[in-house]
């Protein structure tokens, strides 16, 4: 059956977040004077991103809300007890920063627009619909989107099937009309294909090159590859550089 619309995720697929938080970040640990307590400023981001790693699967686990993670994320790394105005209050901080360094990966554009007159787009993150219909706004690609579905508001997050069942539901197509498209190999990857969509992992950095893809999802290595994967035999297998 054909592919007729492609929904997305946002954070490490279309938005460079892992260069915006790190360089966010840096620039916010500077302005707090934070850095004299770690051996590099290296060690003070992974450590930020090893804290931010462990809340939000907490998050995805139903166990805290959005903004319960993300001050319990300031919390441990300050290491220090805080009320959630103080929390809140670091966190925008923070934000400054990070959204100063908030850009598209360069193939992201190219490939919508090649797109545009054959597939409908739609998004699905795990993040929150104020946290990404903002950023969408801000990056200029939010009308690209018939709709944009978030885990804090779904109720459910991915890789639950509900989650990409839902987005399905929103365009009005059946998971089989559908392509997924995320950076993440078991959250993405695998839970698209177990729900019935076309799964395509896109693993830019080459981090997972020497790994076997999960069953399902189909691997590239940039968005330039989707195109010709969705003209193609996309379920019994298609072109990319990985393979």
């Amino acid at each position: 059956m054909d592919i007729r619309a492609v929904v997305w995720d946002v954070d490490d697929t279309l938005f460079d977040y892992t260069s915006a938080d790190r360089e966010g970040m840096r620039a916010h640990l500077v302005a707090e004077g934070l850095l004299a307590g770690y051996g590099s400023v290296e060690e003070a981001l992974a450590r930020w991103r090893e804290i931010t790693d462990q809340q939000w699967a907490r998050f995805a686990a139903g166990e805290v809300d959005f903004e319960t993670q993300r001050r319990d994320r300031t919390r441990v790394f300050l290491g220090r007890e805080l009320t959630d105005a103080e929390a809140d209050e670091w966190f925008d901080r923070y934000l400054v920063h990070y959204e100063s360094a908030w850009s598209l990966f360069p193939d992201v554009l190219p490939v919508l627009d090649a797109l545009a007159a054959s597939h409908r787009h739609a998004v699905l993150s795990n993040s929150s619909l104020h946290v990404q219909d903002r950023k969408l706004r801000v990056l200029g690609v939010h009308d690209r989107f018939e709709a944009i579905l978030c885990a804090a508001e779904l109720g459910v997050s991915k890789p639950e099937p509900g989650a990409f069942l839902a987005a399905c539901d929103a365009l009005a197509l059946p998971p089989e009309q559908v392509a997924y498209v995320g950076d993440h190999p078991e959250i993405d990857g695998r839970g698209a294909a177990e729900a019935g969509l076309l799964s395509v992992w896109i693993d830019r950095a080459g981090v997972h090159a020497t790994l076997e893809p999960p069953a399902g999802p189909r691997r590239i290595a940039s968005l330039d590859e989707l195109p010709s994967l969705l003209r193609g035999d996309t379920r019994f297998g298609a072109s990319s550089s990985f393979r």
